[in-house]
């Protein structure tokens, strides 16, 4: 069904996968020694170097790639891209147009789509919803967006009706932005990255590896797009094989694939933890293109006549059956029909994992109890978002339930449209009248079932769904209040099979269906979105005021790296990979992401609950060491340089400058997170009021900066010199985190909490890191051995780490300190860009650009 292959191989005229072993040329597929000859091609075409360029990957990025040297033959040159365009939907838009402003923006330079795909219902927290939604609409006036108002479209569905061409890239703050079925080069990252692009800066990648996944056969009647992700997910997610790399899909098998199914494909490939995707273009995307109004976006986009890919995944799609992805991973994939035979077994395994998954013994998790009669039975239904909302799904899910009934028992079935004018075409077709008629509840577009903002399940339910993710707790239970319900991913045209058979698992390809003669006829009705998307690209309106409603706040003030860190470890996570749910969760919790503080309050809630305290209280020493310094270089105790006689200035600037043994200017910028601010009035080059001493420290900050003084090799000859130089944070330790959402506030809430670093034994995207880096924190790794000693409350002292960031070094001697003692460790910083660790330096990328 799937097989992987490691080594570089060449695809050659889009038929022959060719694995090169020395001299020998064998054919990859049919196992024999193939003679270039015989392929009508010149044996020096068959050259790694040359060849990568004639992927359909190359041309894209090289002609995106700014740098000035633009040659990418060099796997490890730094690409720096600039995009066609920017999409963000309503829980991620608020902060990233809060840090362009202050960052300097005046309007948006590229096409940036505002959609409200996520918090669309404005059913939690009174009016914040729609409070975010109104300066969503009075920011794309002001700089110049589109705005698209809720319920309209799905964020990904908008922009494969009407952004995506062929040979564009397009960057989106959500993790599946993927149209490379369009012939798009689609990225999703963390607010920051589109930051940057609003400020018409670039996005600074090595150049990625380029794994082919070659098509071929035709999927079974009742297979669907679903069924080959799974696949594909559970062959690659594991073991890494296309971890941040782009995949470029080719081969004959293609060409049997309508769009909805290539689309419902390339949305999931994010699950695989690749960087991004590409499709050969074909007669079916000309006449996509043709269909939404817009044949000017069609290109032919092909491989060149040998081209070099550096491993291939092949999938023989006549072989995939349909699958179910058990919780809590779209990678923990099985065939329907293996399950339905071993149920007991998988069940008890799944079940197992689950319970360490969850680690919290007060939650009653059991897949068994939903065994009837052996076959696993299902509570609900959803079919929804850009992977399951398409018009040939829905399509399908209205002929398997047609003239049949969902019944009058516990199960529910929900479809969601992705867009209005697929909900129109549904209902002008016949389509949603069948659907109606057999009990299932059409809505209309909404992400919310994907990520726990609508179809809540009930306590210890158990939901199907053709959406795209079904993390612990995503789908919207509450561990903390004893809830836990789970999802299965599955294809619609099996969820409809499982519908109308009582909710007992079924797999659609035991109904019987019909291989499609020809595909159902689509009309794109344009005008829906000329009626109500605020079209304002080009037309900025500077003087048009921003929106704010209550909860939508600016992003906190950052202070830049100290000399020294003394992190204390506040969460350990040993689990195989974290998620960015665990992180921060997801679901009502998003409504307060217009809010850092008081979104910072969910951080891990789900995953470890005293976080969030044990990372307040580290938080309060080191506001505590600010005032102290502040107070101390008020006293007249250190030297400050000169500084302009009479001058006002605040604590914050004279600690800041103090610690970096600069000269004290005349800048009035008050912290707004130190509380009791100290003002103090510069005097013939020195500061003079008050008498500040080490009598003064808590009892707290006393013992903390004791444990570096009395355990650790430092020059530190008391405790003032320590406090003067040394800032005090937190970290968390987990195995591989970072796995999901593209959401920035999986890292941000971290820091706005006092969190300086992560350290982890690999991160599981490059998004999340990333997301780490422009939030001034440190993206530490270590080894295993190491990151197992590791406990809660550890301390680890970091000498020197403002120097070696700025020197550019990847080896970080640090201490750790823990009950049993003292112990030196390594920390490595591997793989930063110089702007990466300026970014880091300043403490935060708004820093980074507000210094420029």
């Amino acid at each position: 069904m799937v097989r992987l292959i490691g080594s570089g191989v060449y695809l050659v005229k889009g038929t022959k996968v060719l694995q090169p072993q020395g001299s020998q040329v064998p054919d990859a597929l049919q196992g024999h020694r193939v003679e270039t000859e015989e392929l009508g091609i010149n044996p020096a075409s068959l050259d790694p170097a040359a060849a990568r360029k004639n992927t359909i990957s190359y041309h894209i990025l090289s002609a995106h790639n700014v740098a000035n040297d633009s040659s990418t033959s060099n796997a490890r040159e730094t690409l720096k891209i600039r995009f066609d365009a920017l999409a963000s939907h309503d829980i991620t838009y608020v902060g990233i147009v809060q840090t362009a402003r202050a960052s300097g923006l005046k309007e948006f330079p590229l096409p940036y789509v505002l959609t409200n795909c996520h918090n669309s219902l404005g059913a939690v927290g009174g009016t914040i919803n729609e409070d975010d939604h109104v300066f969503g609409l009075s920011a794309a006036q002001k700089y110049g967006g589109i705005y698209v108002p809720a319920h309209q479209a799905v964020i990904h569905q908008y922009m494969r009706e009407m952004m995506a061409r062929c040979g564009s890239m397009i960057l989106g703050s959500d993790s599946h932005t993927r149209y490379g079925a369009l012939g798009t080069m689609a990225v999703g990252e963390g607010g920051p990255e589109l930051v940057k692009q609003l400020l018409e800066k670039t996005y600074d990648i090595s150049y990625p590896e380029i794994v082919g996944v070659y098509l071929t056969g035709k999927p079974q009647p009742g297979v669907g797009p679903q069924d080959v992700a799974l696949a594909l997910i559970a062959a690659v997610f594991k073991n890494g094989f296309v971890k941040n790399k782009v995949l470029e899909f080719v081969g004959p098998g293609i060409a049997n694939l309508s769009m909805d199914y290539r689309n419902g494909i390339d949305t999931m490939t994010t699950e695989t933890t690749c960087l991004s995707s590409i499709w050969l273009t074909d007669e079916k995307v000309k006449e996509y293109f043709r269909i939404h109004g817009r044949p000017e976006g069609y290109a032919r986009l092909e491989p060149g006549e040998v081209a070099y890919y550096d491993g291939m995944v092949v999938i023989d799609m006549e072989k995939v059956e349909p699958m179910i992805a058990l919780p809590f991973h779209p990678s923990n994939a099985y065939p329907i029909s293996e399950l339905n035979r071993n149920a007991h077994e998988i069940l008890a395994a799944v079940e197992e994992e689950g319970l360490r998954q969850l680690d919290n013994p007060a939650l009653r998790f059991s897949l068994p109890d939903h065994l009837v009669g052996g076959r696993l039975t299902v509570d609900q239904a959803v079919v929804a978002g850009c992977a399951g909302g398409t018009f040939e799904n829905l399509v399908q899910v209205a002929d398997i339930v047609d003239h049949h009934t969902i019944g009058n028992g516990a199960l529910s079935f929900s479809v969601y449209p992705a867009s209005q004018p697929v909900y129109l075409q549904l209902v002008e077709n016949g389509a949603a009248a069948k659907m109606l008629r057999a009990g299932v509840t059409v809505k209309t577009a909404f992400c919310g079932p994907c990520f726990g903002a609508g179809d809540v399940p009930a306590n210890g339910s158990l939901s199907i769904r053709h959406t795209t993710r079904n993390f612990p707790n995503r789908e919207g239970s509450k561990p903390g209040e004893g809830q836990i319900a789970s999802v299965a991913l599955m294809d619609a045209r099996s969820i409809a099979a499982t519908a109308i058979n009582g909710g007992r698992l079924t797999p659609a390809t035991e109904l019987g269906l019909p291989a499609p003669v020809e595909p159902e006829p689509y009309e794109f009705e344009r005008e829906i979105y000329a009626h109500r998307v605020y079209q304002g690209f080009t037309s900025p309106q500077p003087e048009h005021e921003l929106r704010f409603g209550p909860n939508i706040a600016d992003w906190p003030r950052m202070s830049p790296l100290p000399e020294n860190l003394l992190l204390q470890v506040a969460a350990v996570l040993h689990d195989p990979v974290t998620t960015t749910d665990e992180l921060i969760p997801s679901g009502e919790t998003s409504s307060y992401r217009s809010n850092p503080l008081k979104l910072a309050e969910f951080t891990l809630s789900r995953k470890d609950p005293g976080y969030v305290g044990r990372a307040k209280r580290v938080k309060a020493l080191e506001l505590e060491r600010r005032q102290f310094v502040a107070g101390r270089v008020a006293a007249g105790q250190a030297p400050v340089g000169q500084a302009p006689v009479g001058q006002v200035i605040s604590s914050e600037t004279v600690a800041k400058k103090m610690v970096n043994d600069e000269v004290v200017s005349g800048q009035d910028v008050l912290d707004p997170d130190v509380t009791g601010q100290v003002r103090v009035e510069v005097t013939a080059g020195k500061v003079a009021t008050g008498k500040p001493s080490e009598a003064r420290i808590s009892d707290n900050l006393r013992e903390v900066c004791l444990k570096v003084l009395e355990n650790c090799s430092t020059s530190f000859s008391d405790l003032s010199s320590l406090l003067a130089s040394t800032g005090i944070g937190t970290t968390i330790y987990a195995i591989k985190p970072g796995d999901g959402s593209a959401r920035e506030q999986a890292a941000s809430c971290q820091k706005v909490l006092g969190g300086w670093a992560n350290i982890a034994g690999e991160y599981a995207t490059k998004r999340y890191r990333s997301n780490l880096i422009n939030w001034g924190m440190l993206p530490f790794t270590v080894d295993s051995a190491v990151g197992l000693t590791l406990k809660v409350d550890d301390f680890i002292f970091i000498p020197d780490i403002r120097d070696r960031v700025s020197r550019g070094e990847e080896v970080i001697p640090a201490e750790l300190i823990s009950s049993t003692g003292v112990k030196p460790i390594e920390l490595w910083l591997r793989n930063l860009t110089t702007d990466e660790r300026e970014i880091i330096l300043k403490g935060c990328l708004i820093n980074y650009y507000v210094g420029e």
